[in-house]
């Protein structure tokens, strides 16, 4: 594994354990002035816990559980808010959530392997490509805001079940 694997090598801001990866964003929401509601922090705590991307709807269902008035506007509500405060991404070609391993990080490109079997998604936490997406925007006078970028593929456990 190279330097440049991953962007992020401070414990304070990769995290991958959903218990972790929550009490990040509960003290970035401290810092910051931003209420985390009951119903985001289950939403967040929702998306952390799966290990893959979650559809809203998924997160709906699982919500009805323990909050009974939950239904689609409160849970595009917390997704929004998670999502602008960036502490998830919106896989857009697969239409899910999955949480940010930098949730208390200034906001950067994320790329993510997406498995077109399984739907699994891997951030590919190369600092190379991010700057090298960075660089190339500015230097055609953009100035990028939010960029997630989707590869899609056959991931390794897929591809090994596949070959047996």
């Amino acid at each position: 594994m190279s330097q440049h694997d991953h962007a992020c090598t401070d414990p304070k801001h990769h995290v991958h354990d959903g218990d972790a990866f929550v009490q990040e964003v509960e003290r970035s929401c401290e810092q910051r002035g931003l209420r985390l509601t009951p119903i985001r922090a289950h939403a967040l705590r929702l998306i952390a816990d799966a290990g893959r991307p979650v559809k809203a709807y998924e997160l709906l269902d699982q919500m009805k559980a323990t909050h009974d008035a939950a239904a689609p506007p409160t849970v595009y509500r917390a997704l929004d808010f998670l999502l602008e405060h960036g502490f998830i991404h919106k896989l857009a070609s697969i239409n899910s959530y999955v949480g940010c391993h930098h949730p208390g990080a200034a906001q950067h490109a994320v790329p993510f392997l997406i498995c077109d079997r399984c739907q699994s998604a891997t951030e590919l936490e190369d600092e190379r490509i991010v700057e090298l997406l960075d660089s190339r925007a500015r230097a055609l006078g953009f100035t990028a805001q939010a960029q997630t970028l989707e590869v899609h593929g056959v991931c390794a456990d897929c591809a090994g079940k596949e070959a047996a």
